[in-house]
């Protein structure tokens, strides 16, 4: 296994782990040289060190001791405990979200781990495979290293209307091309990876439902992110070349951004020890279900991303001299009432969790999904309330070079200028910042991410139909209004609320 040379304890540290390590990462067309210099990845890897810097000023939110090492970890590496533990990763994800204001790339390792550590119990349970010692071997080295884990689930897909096998390039999903008596050899993509150049070790895992002909694509194991056979081309986010003018009034958020890029696997090998699934295609949707329900109510980092944009458009507003204006004051109103609609739902899911028979905790699956459902939506309003609010200046400013240039700077100080005391440089700032994270490269994080992470609409809308149990509900509706009906679903068959309603949240 890849091996540090000390546990990582700051972000300091963290930032100097990823030095010399020759990953292939393609942007613009051409190789970069070493990432941890090049000014547009820099911010992202910014965003990750804060979830270290966090564990270390707040060790109960961001840290907690684990069984498995007897160590006190990074809570983006434990397994979880309790509910309490569910509970405290949304708490510390809304925490990381206002200290960015985008994404901070570390929940799809913690929400891979956790689902991990369920499904490999239950598939050694019924198929006697080793894979749950595996994995609890590799979680004890992650978390006493103290190291990032990205997940890659995402396949390319190819012609969407064909399941992998059906595919005129096989590679156009994720799959097993040859093997030895070590491990396998995998080929294939994995688009749109969150801070997947950022992170130490990468999960690869299946990303929909397998039939048996598609056993060698039900492949799950982790890799380290600088093995032989990877290559990372970089996606473009708007606004990025920001980063590399001078200054940084024009990029809003020059510290913090997030990172997606595609991943290329050409033949690249994963050991014995470090495969979780080989075949076994029937558990591939257990393992998909249980990772989204983890990872839907994660997107209550989009509250504290939320909390910025609300901070900044209150600032403009105040800085316009028109904070109390009724239309204003409602329209602010109507913004933190959408995101902390998002954080209830979120962090409800994560109170009902529930415990599974490997130990870990696991969330409400229903709320879960209306979580993320309302994250497809919510912030899109919250955005364009800002946009509103910002005014039209927001798309029109010129650039800070005009604003430092000694002959129309004195011309912008004038023109610009808002209420009696408000430094025209901070009013240009906080539109910069709206910019960014309604439009810019921010808007990655907060938007896009909104939309399609964890998956898109209609994915959260056919898992709560699944759920729903609307033999349950008319059960109930017909014994109030007296309805006598023959074949009715008995109250006794609802599982959902069965489990919502016990008091101990443990799985029968």
């Amino acid at each position: 296994m890849q091996k540090t040379v000390r546990p990582i304890r700051t972000g300091e540290e963290y930032i100097e782990s990823l030095r010399g390590r020759n990953l292939k990462v393609y942007l613009f067309g051409e190789l970069v040289k070493e990432p941890v210099d090049h000014p547009i990845i820099r911010p992202s890897i910014n965003a990750v060190a804060k979830t270290y810097d966090l564990a270390v000023e707040e060790e109960d939110l961001a840290s907690a001791k684990s069984s498995i090492t007897g160590e006190r970890v990074n809570r983006f590496l434990h397994i979880a405990e309790s509910a309490q533990d569910v509970v405290l990763q949304n708490k510390m994800q809304r925490k990381l979200g206002q200290l960015t204001g985008t994404c901070f790339q570390r929940c799809v390792g913690m929400d891979a781990l956790n689902s991990l550590h369920s499904t490999t119990f239950e598939m050694d349970e019924k198929h006697g495979t080793k894979y749950h010692k595996r994995l609890l071997e590799f979680i004890k080295m992650v978390q006493h290293e103290n190291v990032v884990i990205g997940g890659a689930m995402t396949d390319v897909k190819g012609d969407r209307s064909k399941g992998p096998t059906e595919q005129e390039d096989p590679d156009m999903f994720l799959h097993i091309v040859d093997r030895d008596d070590k491990g396998v050899y995998i080929s294939g993509a994995k688009a749109h990876q969150t801070g997947c150049i950022n992170s130490h070790w990468m999960i690869v895992m299946p990303a929909i439902r397998l039939t048996e002909k598609d056993k060698d694509y039900a492949i799950v194991g982790c890799i380290p992110v600088d093995a032989p056979g990877i290559t990372y081309i970089y996606g473009r986010q708007s606004c990025d070349t920001r980063s590399m003018e001078p200054g940084d009034m024009d990029q809003g958020n020059s510290q913090f951004s997030g990172q997606e890029a595609m991943v290329i696997f050409d033949r690249a090998f994963i050991p014995n020890e470090l495969i979780f699934m080989d075949g076994e295609y029937e558990f591939a949707s257990m393992l998909i279900e249980r990772f989204t329900c983890y990872h839907r109510r994660s997107y209550v980092c989009k509250t504290g991303v939320g909390d910025v944009l609300i901070g900044a458009a209150a600032s403009i507003a105040d800085y316009n001299g028109i904070p109390n204006v009724s239309h204003i004051k409602d329209k602010l109103v109507e913004m933190t009432h959408l995101n902390e609609t998002i954080y209830g739902t979120g962090i409800a899911s994560s109170y009902q969790s529930h415990k599974m028979k490997s130990g870990v905790w696991q969330n409400d699956d229903m709320l879960a999904n209306v979580c993320k459902h309302n994250v497809t939506r919510f912030p899109y309003q919250i955005g364009r309330f800002a946009q509103d609010i910002a005014g039209g200046l927001m798309v029109t400013l010129p650039s800070e070079a005009e604003f430092r240039s000694p002959e129309t700077g004195p011309l912008l100080k004038k023109y610009l200028k808002a209420r009696k005391g408000v430094d025209v440089e901070n009013k240009m700032r906080i539109l910069r910042l709206i910019e960014n994270m309604t439009m810019g490269r921010n808007a990655v994080g907060y938007l896009t991410e909104s939309m399609h992470g964890a998956g898109s609409p209609q994915a959260q809308r056919i898992q709560i139909a699944r759920i729903m149990q609307l033999g349950y509900k008319k059960k109930l509706a017909k014994d109030l209004a007296k309805v006598q009906e023959k074949g009715e679903e008995t109250l006794e068959n609802a599982d959902y609320f069965k489990r919502v309603f016990k008091l101990d949240n443990s799985k029968e």
